[in-house]
Protein backbone atom coordinates (compact mmCIF):
# COMPACT_ATOMS: atom_id res chain seq x y z
CA UNK A 1 0.00 0.00 0.00
CA UNK A 2 1.29 3.49 -0.84
CA UNK A 3 2.21 5.75 2.03
CA UNK A 4 0.01 8.82 2.49
CA UNK A 5 2.80 11.22 1.55
CA UNK A 6 3.56 9.19 -1.55
CA UNK A 7 -0.03 9.49 -2.69
CA UNK A 8 0.15 13.24 -2.05
CA UNK A 9 3.36 13.59 -4.06
CA UNK A 10 1.98 11.53 -6.93
CA UNK A 11 -0.99 13.88 -7.23
CA UNK A 12 0.41 17.39 -6.87
CA UNK A 13 -2.11 19.07 -9.11
CA UNK A 14 -4.35 22.04 -9.49
CA UNK A 15 -7.04 21.16 -6.99
CA UNK A 16 -10.01 22.62 -5.13
CA UNK A 17 -9.35 19.84 -2.62
CA UNK A 18 -6.71 22.07 -1.02
CA UNK A 19 -9.44 23.64 1.06
CA UNK A 20 -10.99 22.57 4.33
CA UNK A 21 -14.68 23.36 4.29
CA UNK A 22 -16.30 23.27 7.72
CA UNK A 23 -20.04 23.69 8.25
CA UNK A 24 -21.29 24.46 11.74
CA UNK A 25 -24.96 24.68 12.75
CA UNK A 26 -25.10 26.70 15.96
CA UNK A 27 -26.86 25.02 18.86
CA UNK A 28 -30.31 26.26 19.85
CA UNK A 29 -29.07 27.09 23.34
CA UNK A 30 -26.00 29.09 22.23
CA UNK A 31 -25.52 32.42 24.03
CA UNK A 32 -24.54 35.48 21.97
CA UNK A 33 -20.77 35.35 21.31
CA UNK A 34 -18.34 37.11 18.97
CA UNK A 35 -17.75 35.12 15.80
CA UNK A 36 -13.96 34.82 16.22
CA UNK A 37 -14.28 33.70 19.85
CA UNK A 38 -16.97 31.18 18.93
CA UNK A 39 -14.77 29.64 16.23
CA UNK A 40 -11.64 29.60 18.42
CA UNK A 41 -13.38 27.04 20.63
CA UNK A 42 -14.38 24.85 17.69
CA UNK A 43 -11.25 25.12 15.55
CA UNK A 44 -8.49 24.66 18.13
CA UNK A 45 -5.66 24.33 15.58
CA UNK A 46 -6.40 27.68 13.93
CA UNK A 47 -4.91 30.88 15.35
CA UNK A 48 -7.09 33.91 16.07
CA UNK A 49 -5.08 35.93 13.54
CA UNK A 50 -5.82 33.38 10.81
CA UNK A 51 -9.49 33.35 11.73
CA UNK A 52 -9.74 37.13 11.66
CA UNK A 53 -8.04 37.28 8.26
CA UNK A 54 -10.38 34.58 6.97
CA UNK A 55 -13.39 36.58 8.20
CA UNK A 56 -12.10 39.77 6.56
CA UNK A 57 -11.53 37.95 3.26
CA UNK A 58 -15.08 36.51 3.38
CA UNK A 59 -13.75 32.97 3.71
CA UNK A 60 -16.00 32.60 6.75
CA UNK A 61 -19.69 33.22 6.24
CA UNK A 62 -22.78 33.19 8.40
CA UNK A 63 -26.02 32.09 6.78
CA UNK A 64 -24.25 32.33 3.42
CA UNK A 65 -23.43 36.01 3.95
CA UNK A 66 -20.09 37.68 4.81
CA UNK A 67 -19.85 38.56 8.49
CA UNK A 68 -17.68 40.88 10.57
CA UNK A 69 -15.36 39.71 13.33
CA UNK A 70 -17.64 41.43 15.83
CA UNK A 71 -20.74 39.59 14.61
CA UNK A 72 -22.56 37.93 17.50
CA UNK A 73 -23.27 34.28 16.80
CA UNK A 74 -26.93 33.38 17.45
CA UNK A 75 -28.78 30.08 17.84
CA UNK A 76 -29.39 28.22 14.56
CA UNK A 77 -26.84 30.27 12.61
CA UNK A 78 -25.09 28.28 9.88
CA UNK A 79 -21.38 29.06 9.70
CA UNK A 80 -19.16 27.90 6.82
CA UNK A 81 -15.37 28.06 7.02
CA UNK A 82 -12.96 27.78 4.09
CA UNK A 83 -9.27 27.55 4.97
CA UNK A 84 -6.17 26.21 3.19
CA UNK A 85 -5.55 22.63 4.29
CA UNK A 86 -1.82 21.83 4.45
CA UNK A 87 -0.09 18.47 4.10
CA UNK A 88 1.34 16.82 7.21
CA UNK A 89 5.05 17.30 6.66
CA UNK A 90 6.38 20.46 8.30
CA UNK A 91 10.15 20.76 7.84
CA UNK A 92 10.83 22.93 4.80
CA UNK A 93 14.46 23.74 4.04
CA UNK A 94 15.08 27.09 2.29
CA UNK A 95 16.98 26.61 -0.97
CA UNK A 96 18.47 29.23 -3.28
CA UNK A 97 16.70 28.02 -6.43
CA UNK A 98 16.12 30.54 -9.24
CA UNK A 99 12.47 31.43 -9.80
CA UNK A 100 10.86 32.93 -12.88
CA UNK A 101 8.85 35.65 -11.12
CA UNK A 102 6.68 37.59 -13.56
CA UNK A 103 4.96 39.86 -11.02
CA UNK A 104 5.38 40.73 -7.35
CA UNK A 105 3.93 43.26 -4.91
CA UNK A 106 3.40 43.44 -1.14
CA UNK A 107 0.54 40.94 -1.22
CA UNK A 108 1.43 38.29 -3.78
CA UNK A 109 3.72 37.10 -6.51
CA UNK A 110 3.25 35.20 -9.78
CA UNK A 111 5.67 32.43 -10.70
CA UNK A 112 6.02 30.76 -14.09
CA UNK A 113 6.98 27.25 -12.97
CA UNK A 114 9.21 25.10 -15.14
CA UNK A 115 8.21 21.54 -15.95
CA UNK A 116 10.00 19.06 -13.71
CA UNK A 117 9.74 21.13 -10.51
CA UNK A 118 7.61 19.63 -7.75
CA UNK A 119 5.47 22.23 -6.00
CA UNK A 120 5.73 20.99 -2.41
CA UNK A 121 8.15 18.72 -0.51
CA UNK A 122 6.76 15.23 -0.05
CA UNK A 123 7.72 11.59 -0.20
CA UNK A 124 10.79 11.15 -2.49
CA UNK A 125 10.92 14.92 -3.21
CA UNK A 126 12.05 16.66 -0.03
CA UNK A 127 14.29 19.22 -1.76
CA UNK A 128 14.39 21.22 -4.96
CA UNK A 129 10.70 22.12 -4.84
CA UNK A 130 8.93 25.40 -5.50
CA UNK A 131 8.16 25.80 -1.81
CA UNK A 132 11.84 25.30 -0.89
CA UNK A 133 12.65 28.12 -3.32
CA UNK A 134 9.85 30.35 -2.00
CA UNK A 135 10.95 29.82 1.59
CA UNK A 136 14.36 31.14 0.61
CA UNK A 137 13.03 33.99 -1.54
CA UNK A 138 10.50 35.34 0.96
CA UNK A 139 10.49 35.69 4.72
CA UNK A 140 7.45 35.24 6.97
CA UNK A 141 5.22 33.75 4.33
CA UNK A 142 1.76 32.72 5.52
CA UNK A 143 1.58 29.02 6.28
CA UNK A 144 -0.98 26.38 6.93
CA UNK A 145 -2.66 25.73 10.25
CA UNK A 146 -0.49 25.82 13.35
CA UNK A 147 2.58 27.02 11.42
CA UNK A 148 2.63 23.98 9.14
CA UNK A 149 2.40 23.36 5.46
CA UNK A 150 2.76 25.27 2.22
CA UNK A 151 4.23 28.77 2.52
CA UNK A 152 1.86 31.04 0.62
CA UNK A 153 0.52 28.29 -1.62
CA UNK A 154 -3.17 28.46 -2.54
CA UNK A 155 -3.16 26.14 -5.58
CA UNK A 156 -0.88 23.65 -7.33
CA UNK A 157 0.01 22.24 -10.72
CA UNK A 158 1.61 18.89 -11.49
CA UNK A 159 5.37 18.37 -11.37
CA UNK A 160 5.62 17.98 -15.15
CA UNK A 161 3.11 20.69 -15.99
CA UNK A 162 4.58 24.14 -16.62
CA UNK A 163 2.98 27.51 -16.07
CA UNK A 164 1.56 30.12 -13.75
CA UNK A 165 1.05 29.91 -10.00
CA UNK A 166 -0.05 32.72 -7.67
CA UNK A 167 1.62 32.85 -4.24
CA UNK A 168 0.23 34.76 -1.26
CA UNK A 169 2.65 36.82 0.85
CA UNK A 170 0.29 37.69 3.71
CA UNK A 171 -2.26 35.78 5.76
CA UNK A 172 -5.04 38.01 4.44
CA UNK A 173 -3.99 37.54 0.80
CA UNK A 174 -3.87 33.79 1.33
CA UNK A 175 -7.41 33.69 2.70
CA UNK A 176 -8.72 36.09 0.04
CA UNK A 177 -7.24 34.10 -2.84
CA UNK A 178 -8.25 30.77 -1.31
CA UNK A 179 -11.85 31.91 -1.24
CA UNK A 180 -11.76 32.69 -4.97
CA UNK A 181 -10.39 29.25 -5.77
CA UNK A 182 -13.04 27.63 -3.61
CA UNK A 183 -15.79 29.68 -5.28
CA UNK A 184 -14.39 28.84 -8.76
CA UNK A 185 -14.14 32.56 -9.59
CA UNK A 186 -10.46 32.26 -10.58
CA UNK A 187 -9.90 32.29 -14.35
CA UNK A 188 -7.52 29.47 -15.33
CA UNK A 189 -6.54 28.77 -18.92
CA UNK A 190 -4.35 25.85 -19.98
CA UNK A 191 -2.91 24.89 -23.35
CA UNK A 192 -2.73 21.16 -24.02
CA UNK A 193 -1.61 19.09 -26.98
CA UNK A 194 -3.86 16.05 -27.22
CA UNK A 195 -3.81 12.95 -29.37
CA UNK A 196 -6.31 12.92 -32.23
CA UNK A 197 -8.92 15.49 -33.23
CA UNK A 198 -12.08 15.97 -31.13
CA UNK A 199 -15.37 15.62 -33.00
CA UNK A 200 -16.44 19.06 -31.84
CA UNK A 201 -14.29 22.19 -32.17
CA UNK A 202 -15.37 23.25 -28.70
CA UNK A 203 -17.14 21.53 -25.88
CA UNK A 204 -17.39 20.67 -22.22
CA UNK A 205 -16.19 17.50 -20.52
CA UNK A 206 -18.13 16.54 -17.41
CA UNK A 207 -17.49 13.63 -15.11
CA UNK A 208 -16.63 13.08 -11.47
CA UNK A 209 -12.94 12.51 -10.83
CA UNK A 210 -11.57 10.26 -8.09
CA UNK A 211 -8.80 7.76 -7.53
CA UNK A 212 -8.83 4.80 -9.86
CA UNK A 213 -10.07 1.63 -8.23
CA UNK A 214 -7.46 -0.30 -10.22
CA UNK A 215 -4.47 1.98 -9.63
CA UNK A 216 -4.47 4.39 -6.69
CA UNK A 217 -1.70 6.48 -8.24
CA UNK A 218 -3.90 7.78 -11.03
CA UNK A 219 -7.28 9.44 -11.29
CA UNK A 220 -10.32 8.04 -13.08
CA UNK A 221 -13.49 9.63 -14.45
CA UNK A 222 -16.82 8.41 -13.10
CA UNK A 223 -19.46 9.81 -15.49
CA UNK A 224 -22.40 8.74 -13.35
CA UNK A 225 -21.00 10.40 -10.25
CA UNK A 226 -20.79 7.18 -8.25
CA UNK A 227 -17.23 8.04 -7.18
CA UNK A 228 -15.06 11.13 -6.82
CA UNK A 229 -16.01 14.80 -7.06
CA UNK A 230 -17.68 16.84 -9.77
CA UNK A 231 -15.26 18.09 -12.44
CA UNK A 232 -15.94 20.34 -15.45
CA UNK A 233 -13.46 21.21 -18.21
CA UNK A 234 -14.32 23.54 -21.11
CA UNK A 235 -12.16 23.24 -24.21
CA UNK A 236 -11.71 24.92 -27.60
CA UNK A 237 -9.64 23.63 -30.52
CA UNK A 238 -6.93 26.12 -31.46
CA UNK A 239 -5.16 24.16 -34.18
CA UNK A 240 -5.36 20.67 -35.59
CA UNK A 241 -2.31 18.77 -36.88
CA UNK A 242 -4.27 15.74 -38.16
CA UNK A 243 -2.81 13.35 -35.59
CA UNK A 244 -2.69 15.73 -32.62
CA UNK A 245 -4.59 18.88 -31.67
CA UNK A 246 -3.72 22.00 -29.69
CA UNK A 247 -6.61 22.89 -27.36
CA UNK A 248 -7.32 25.68 -24.90
CA UNK A 249 -8.87 24.51 -21.63
CA UNK A 250 -10.70 26.53 -19.02
CA UNK A 251 -11.31 24.91 -15.67
CA UNK A 252 -14.63 25.38 -13.95
CA UNK A 253 -13.37 23.09 -11.19
CA UNK A 254 -9.83 22.12 -10.28
CA UNK A 255 -9.57 18.44 -9.46
CA UNK A 256 -6.35 16.48 -9.28
CA UNK A 257 -5.15 15.63 -12.83
CA UNK A 258 -8.42 17.04 -14.16
CA UNK A 259 -7.39 17.89 -17.73
CA UNK A 260 -5.24 14.77 -18.08
CA UNK A 261 -7.96 12.43 -16.81
CA UNK A 262 -10.80 14.12 -18.71
CA UNK A 263 -9.10 13.95 -22.10
CA UNK A 264 -8.06 10.36 -21.60
CA UNK A 265 -11.68 9.61 -20.75
CA UNK A 266 -12.89 10.95 -24.13
CA UNK A 267 -10.16 9.09 -26.02
CA UNK A 268 -7.68 11.92 -26.47
CA UNK A 269 -4.87 11.58 -23.88
CA UNK A 270 -2.32 14.37 -23.64
CA UNK A 271 0.70 14.04 -25.91
CA UNK A 272 3.66 12.69 -23.93
CA UNK A 273 1.68 11.89 -20.79
CA UNK A 274 3.19 8.66 -19.37
CA UNK A 275 0.52 8.30 -16.68
CA UNK A 276 -2.51 8.39 -18.94
CA UNK A 277 -1.24 6.61 -22.06
CA UNK A 278 -0.04 9.56 -24.09
CA UNK A 279 3.67 8.64 -24.17
CA UNK A 280 3.20 6.33 -27.16
CA UNK A 281 1.61 6.70 -30.58
CA UNK A 282 -2.17 6.75 -30.29
CA UNK A 283 -3.29 7.86 -33.77
CA UNK A 284 -1.89 7.36 -37.27
CA UNK A 285 -0.13 4.58 -39.15
CA UNK A 286 2.28 2.84 -36.80
CA UNK A 287 4.89 2.02 -39.42
CA UNK A 288 7.38 3.85 -41.60
CA UNK A 289 8.29 7.54 -41.48
CA UNK A 290 5.27 8.63 -39.40
CA UNK A 291 6.11 6.14 -36.66
CA UNK A 292 9.74 7.36 -36.60
CA UNK A 293 8.63 11.00 -36.60
CA UNK A 294 6.30 10.47 -33.63
CA UNK A 295 8.90 8.54 -31.63
CA UNK A 296 11.46 11.31 -32.19
CA UNK A 297 8.93 14.01 -31.29
CA UNK A 298 7.92 12.23 -28.09
CA UNK A 299 11.60 12.11 -27.12
CA UNK A 300 11.72 15.91 -27.38
CA UNK A 301 8.99 16.27 -24.75
CA UNK A 302 9.03 13.33 -22.30
CA UNK A 303 6.20 14.80 -20.23
CA UNK A 304 2.56 15.74 -20.64
CA UNK A 305 2.12 18.63 -23.10
CA UNK A 306 0.26 20.85 -20.64
CA UNK A 307 0.95 24.48 -19.74
CA UNK A 308 -0.93 26.73 -17.28
CA UNK A 309 -0.97 29.70 -19.63
CA UNK A 310 -3.09 32.38 -17.98
CA UNK A 311 -4.47 33.27 -14.59
CA UNK A 312 -7.03 35.89 -13.57
CA UNK A 313 -8.20 36.89 -10.09
CA UNK A 314 -9.22 39.80 -7.86
CA UNK A 315 -6.33 41.43 -6.04
CA UNK A 316 -6.63 41.03 -2.24
CA UNK A 317 -5.97 44.71 -1.47
CA UNK A 318 -7.01 46.75 -4.50
CA UNK A 319 -9.93 44.43 -5.35
CA UNK A 320 -9.09 45.05 -9.02
CA UNK A 321 -9.25 42.18 -11.49
CA UNK A 322 -5.75 41.10 -12.51
CA UNK A 323 -4.90 39.06 -15.59
CA UNK A 324 -1.58 37.37 -16.40
CA UNK A 325 -0.42 35.42 -19.43
CA UNK A 326 2.70 33.38 -20.17
CA UNK A 327 4.52 32.03 -23.21
CA UNK A 328 4.65 28.35 -23.96
CA UNK A 329 7.91 26.74 -22.80
CA UNK A 330 10.57 25.92 -25.38
CA UNK A 331 9.93 22.16 -25.51
CA UNK A 332 6.24 22.80 -26.19
CA UNK A 333 7.07 25.28 -28.97
CA UNK A 334 9.53 22.88 -30.60
CA UNK A 335 7.00 20.05 -30.64
CA UNK A 336 4.29 22.28 -32.15
CA UNK A 337 6.75 23.49 -34.78
CA UNK A 338 7.63 19.92 -35.76
CA UNK A 339 3.97 18.98 -36.14
CA UNK A 340 3.32 22.11 -38.21
CA UNK A 341 6.20 21.28 -40.56
CA UNK A 342 4.95 17.72 -40.94
CA UNK A 343 1.50 18.93 -41.98
CA UNK A 344 2.94 21.62 -44.29
CA UNK A 345 5.09 19.01 -46.04
CA UNK A 346 2.08 16.96 -47.14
Amino acid sequence: MLQENQLYEENLAESDDLYEHVRIVVDKGQALLRLDKFLMDRLPNVTRNKLQNAIRSESIRVNNEPAKVSYKVKPNDIITVTLPDPPRDTDIVPENIPLNIIYEDDDLLLVNKEAGMVVHPAYSNWTGTLVNALTYHLQNLPTGRNGEGRPGLVHRIDKDTSGLLVIAKTEYAMSYLARQFFDHSIERTYYALIWGVPKESKGTIRGHIGRSLKDRKIMAVYPDGEQGKSAITHYKVLQSFEYVTLVKCNLETGRTHQIRAHFRFIGHPLFGDPTYGGDKQVYGQKTGSLKAFIENTLDLMPRQALHAKSLGFRHPTTKQQMQFDSDLPEDFKIVLDRWQKLIDSK
